[in-house]
């Protein structure tokens, strides 16, 4: 090999990974200025459970307030009722929430029958039976390396048929 042809193989190896460097600081600044997706639980819809577990659809509205629209290639949630794990729920449904816009995802949910009794029996020992429950949602929506977005909402589940009659 002579010298001339091994500067040149030097000269290209140094702008390939100039090339590189630039590409990689170019995506992490992409990254930088994302605000964090909003989700919020919409509703509920029961499914067929096997054996003891219960099993249900449960509606996410996700708004997204960014400028870019956000594809998203899988869900996980974890649902916390009164600060006890109470249901899972895992789904592999794509899509994308558009830029300034919002979407409905419907993840099927499971409640074990102990988590369910364990409920139950936290809400008869306080004696009266509330008018909410405290929940926490948590999960992630799955995008690839550096695109999942992990997401988090709390608020209180009114129960039905609670409350005073005629309100």
């Amino acid at each position: 090999m002579s010298i001339r042809s091994s500067r040149a193989s030097w000269a290209w190896l140094n702008l390939a990974l100039s090339l590189l460097l630039a590409l990689s600081i170019g995506g992490c600044a992409s990254m930088v200025d994302r605000d964090p997706v909003r989700i919020n639980v919409v509703g509920m819809e029961p499914l067929p459970g096997v054996g003891m577990e219960i099993r249900f659809g449960l509606k996410l509205r996700v708004q997204n307030p960014n400028d870019d629209a956000i594809d998203f290639d899988g869900v996980a949630l974890e649902l916390e009722l009164n600060g006890k794990p109470f249901a899972t729920g895992v789904s592999d449904a794509q899509g994308s929430v558009p830029r300034y816009g919002e979407a409905v995802i419907v993840v099927p949910v499971t409640v074990s029958a102990i988590s369910f009794v364990r409920q139950a029996m936290g809400m008869a020992a306080e004696g009266e039976p509330a008018d909410s429950v405290p929940y926490v949602l948590s999960g992630k929506l799955g995008g690839g390396v550096f695109r999942g977005m992990r997401f988090r909402d709390e608020g209180k589940l009114s129960l039905p048929g609670s409350g005073v009659p005629g309100r």
